[in-house]
């Protein structure tokens, strides 16, 4: 499944007077990433963020503050209906579902403040289902993937 990407911004923000950005922390917004995931998901933030000409600074002097929040869901699949659209043997209908494994949904929210004030000026999302069996390469690839998906969006259209 390919990533759902979905941003928005403040049309009254002049996001090319931008040049600088730190990291902070939102409360209550990580759904306990583990600290290996965690650093590359903001390597690869940091990765398409260079490209797109900001660099990392303190987080006194940055123009933007930059935080991310997770979340994780489960989502029960059914497929797979079959009946042969009559009557079995004894005149009852015949027709069976076969259950699939739940699925992992995962989903990134990436903010990003003003420093002064403290006013949200660019959101987007990145959601995509989860393999919990893929290789570690194959899981970081997938994060930088989603997060160049999104980045793609920054800064927006004049």
């Amino acid at each position: 499944m390919a990533q759902d990407v979905s941003f928005n911004f403040d049309r009254d923000a002049n996001f090319s007077a931008f040049e600088t950005y730190a990291w902070v922390e939102i409360n209550g917004g990580d759904q306990s990433l583990d600290e290996l995931t965690a650093n590359q998901l903001k390597s690869a933030v940091e990765a398409e963020l260079a490209v797109k000409g900001l660099r990392r600074a303190d987080s006194a002097q940055a123009d933007l503050l930059i935080g991310y929040q997770t979340a994780l869901r489960k989502k029960r699949e059914i497929t797979d209906y079959r009946t042969d659209w009559g009557y079995g043997p004894g005149g009852r209908a015949g027709g069976s579902s076969t259950e699939k494994p739940t699925i992992l949904i995962g989903s990134v929210v990436l903010d990003m403040y003003l420093r002064s004030p403290k006013l949200l000026v660019w959101r987007g999302s990145v959601t995509k289902t989860i393999d919990v069996d893929a290789r570690p390469d194959k899981r970081e690839k997938t994060i930088q993937k989603g997060i160049q998906k999104l980045l793609k969006n920054y800064p927006p259209p004049q």
